[in-house]
């Protein structure tokens, strides 16, 4: 399973279009078996799906998306998981793992 976080300034991305990298976790077992941080393509609607999908990723935990991304997400086979806490990337995958991850609402819900 690999799953992605939009990051700007070390911390969950608030706008995931407008984020500085997306920091990937493989996830093994329950456990952070790989991290690495990728520059995303420039933003143009749409592409950040199709481009996570080529990286692998499998799932993407964000801040807020508008519906329009949330469906393409999903047209690629990404499960959304929104509302996640401005914390550090890590803070949020080991929340995730541990199932103690508190969800908020979609800052972005357009």
């Amino acid at each position: 399973m690999r799953v992605a976080i939009p990051v700007t300034g070390g911390l969950v991305s608030p706008h995931f279009g407008r984020c500085e990298e997306f920091v990937l976790f493989d996830l093994e077992g329950g456990d952070v078996q790989n991290r690495t941080c990728v520059q995303p393509p420039p933003h143009e609607p749409g592409a950040f799906p199709a481009w996570l999908k080529e990286q692998g990723a499998n799932t993407i935990i964000a801040t807020g998306m508008g519906g329009r991304a949330q469906a393409l997400f999903n047209q690629q086979g990404i499960e959304v998981v929104l509302g996640a806490p401005q914390d550090s990337p890590d803070e949020v995958i080991t929340r995730y793992l541990n199932g103690t991850l508190e969800i908020g609402e979609n800052v972005c819900d357009r």
